[in-house]
């Protein structure tokens, strides 16, 4: 970056450099001082304040050297109308890079502030509550209904259901009893239950998860702009042009002239305005770019790692196979039976039940005595009949039917509820995590694109298998908790790939922040997912994945072809301005007609593929 836009300049000083330099050109007498010093000072003045600092502090010999040096030599002559020029251009593409690269800083915040500051203490005197920097190991504590775990430890009296899906992205809320290890940062949904610290606070794993985030975002290389990557050798070669042609001909106007045309104008532009035009396609697909160098790096990805929970699944349980085990009643009843006394649950196994059937049908049938089982399950009356459902631990004196069925979906790692009615099993209901109906095609389409895909998930071995199976993924990595997918990501690119990370939880945000390219699922993503990311799906729709991949090669080639037009009618203009044929202020437009081809040629950017080959269309096509 040139310019420190956020402490030197604004789109407003910009405007008036502009405006400015128009009125010089429509109305030369209008004033009575020279305009064109006004650009100078409010355009040039920082351009050769940055380059000097990066040159005494840290001999960074970048773009902004060289445009310091033209700008100073052209006034030194007397040309400040070209020195005007060359600042408000340099000045405009420096500003576009910098609307390209912002981050989104909020991330870490955000998982520090999942965190409670409190934690309830038990003592000898009774139950106090702390501040969570009191907490110690070995201290005794009570977790309440819908409160967030404030350490890691183990359960001690009561059992419940928590909700992990900060460690583990998983769906669905697991089962704890006495003995059980529960960790920070996640939710107490149901019962309440005592526990003791088995961390302190600043070894926990919420503290861990943060920690893996900012180390993460410290070991992303730094990004080395375009214009600066070239600036090294085209000062050095600017410099020994203009003194050739000043030692050979005498004449200081043609050097300054060389130096002038030399300045890389078109090329600060070539990937800004590339980049601009890319994310203003991208965004009429419902896809944010917050970088321009995260688009130029996708292009050259080669693996790209699935998170699975909410990512290639929808990550809510789903009602997927169901049995009745009793001739008096049938399964859709058996089913409606269960909806019904769900219906008063907050459970997400009972929500995905209840969603079977009409809300406003279930809400007429009244059950009475509802009592919730916190790691069992639940128990009402209904028409007068004691119903029960649950996992097996509320059934355990209960012989089980069709056992076969019911060790098929286990195999599976299906949830299984079980119903109950008057202490007599009448059937079981089987709930998983569903996959999105287009994942299959999109894997297939990215495998054409000669990129492989990577399964990453916190779940098991045989449900990640038996996922990656369905849709065509070879390589799989399962019960990986945050740091093993960072180390994933990591040995990847230690092997020299192109990395990029799909997900969309909590537990996804460090590996996203390592990858190459970090993308969210913006739709059912956390909020620290998303700030992680550099790209965010925000319509939830991995249909858009290969027309992302497709617009990132677009725009990565028509960087490349903006900079060898910039560099070509530079070299034009340098051969003209050592021959004597055009004089500064002439090179300056000559040369800042390369950077309005650069403008043009990036704005074919903004046009979409044709609807014939789209993807989202192929697939809707596909899938209607």
């Amino acid at each position: 970056m040139i310019l420190n836009f956020e402490k030197y300049q604004t789109p407003t000083l910009i405007l008036l450099s502009l405006s400015t330099l128009l009125i010089i050109v429509l109305f030369p007498t209008a004033l009575p001082f020279d305009a064109a010093w006004i650009a100078v000072i409010l355009c040039g003045l920082p351009i050769i304040k940055d380059a000097a600092i990066g040159l005494i502090t840290e001999f960074d010999v970048k773009a902004d050297v060289l445009v310091s040096i033209a700008l100073i030599a052209s006034i030194f002559i007397g040309e400040i109308f070209a020195a005007a020029e060359i600042a408000v251009i340099m000045t405009i593409g420096a500003y576009l890079e910098e609307l390209t690269v912002r981050k989104a800083q909020t991330g870490i915040e955000k998982l520090i502030n999942l965190s409670p500051s409190t934690a309830r203490k038990i003592t000898t005197e009774g139950e106090t509550v702390v501040p969570l920097e009191q907490v110690k190991k070995g201290d005794h504590l009570r977790v309440i209904a819908g409160e967030t775990i404030p350490v890691d430890g183990e359960i001690l009296v009561g059992q419940s259901s928590v909700n992990q899906a900060l460690l583990t992205g998983e769906a669905l809320p697991i089962d704890k009893a006495i003995g059980d290890d529960v960790y920070s940062g996640t939710i107490n949904q149901y019962g309440t239950f005592e526990m003791i610290a088995t961390k302190n606070e600043a070894d926990s794993s919420l503290q861990k998860m943060i920690h893996l985030v900012q180390a993460a975002d410290a070991e992303s290389a730094p990004i080395v702009l375009t214009a600066d990557k070239w600036a090294t050798w085209i000062v050095f070669a600017s410099l020994i042009t203009a003194l050739l042609t000043w030692f050979i001909t005498k004449d200081i106007q043609r050097a300054v002239t060389i130096l002038v045309v030399f300045c890389p104008c078109a090329l600060v532009l070539a990937t800004p305005t590339a980049v601009i035009a890319a994310v203003g396609n991208a965004t009429k697909h419902g896809i944010l770019i917050k970088s321009g160098e995260s688009l130029e790096k996708l292009a050259s990805v080669d693996r790209i790692t699935f998170d699975k929970t909410g990512t290639l699944t929808y990550g809510e349980p789903k009602v997927v196979e169901f049995v009745s085990f009793t001739a008096e009643c049938s399964k859709q009843e058996l089913l409606k039976l269960a909806a019904t006394v769900e219906y008063h649950s907050e459970h997400p196994l009972g929500k995905a039940i209840t969603a079977e059937f009409n809300q406003a049908e279930l809400s007429l049938h009244k059950v009475t005595n509802l009592q919730i089982l916190p790691g069992r399950g639940l128990t009402a009356l209904y028409q007068g009949k004691k119903i029960r459902l649950g996992n097996r631990k509320l059934l355990m004196e209960t012989t089980f039917p069709q056992e076969e069925t019911v060790n098929t979906w286990l195999a599976k790692h299906y949830t299984v509820i079980y119903i109950e009615i008057e202490e007599k099993l009448a059937g079981a209901i089987a709930l998983t995590d569903t996959l999105r109906p287009e994942t299959q095609t999109i894997i297939a389409k990215l495998q054409q694109q000669k990129t492989q895909p990577i399964l990453l998930t916190g779940d098991s071995q045989l449900i990640a298998e038996s996922i990656a199976e369905q849709i065509g993924i070879q390589e799989v990595y399962a019960e990986y908790l945050p740091e093993d997918k960072l180390n994933a990501i990591r040995n990847l690119q230690n092997n020299c790939y192109n990395v990029a990370m799909i997900g969309d939880g909590i537990n996804d945000a460090p590996a996203l922040k390592l990858a190459d390219v970090g993308i969210a699922m913006g739709g059912v993503g956390s909020d620290i997912a998303i700030d992680a990311a550099d790209i965010v799906l925000m319509q939830d729709e991995l249909t858009e994945l290969p027309y992302l991949l497709g617009l990132a090669k677009r725009t990565l080639k028509t960087i490349k072809i903006n900079i060898i037009l910039a560099m070509g009618l530079n070299l034009i203009a340098v051969v003209l301005a050592t021959l004597g044929l055009i004089g500064p202020i002439t090179g300056a437009l000559v040369h800042n007609i390369g950077s309005v081809a650069v403008i043009i040629h990036s704005a074919i950017l903004l046009r979409s593929p044709s609807e014939k080959n789209s993807p989202k269309t192929e697939l809707k096509t596909e899938f209607d």
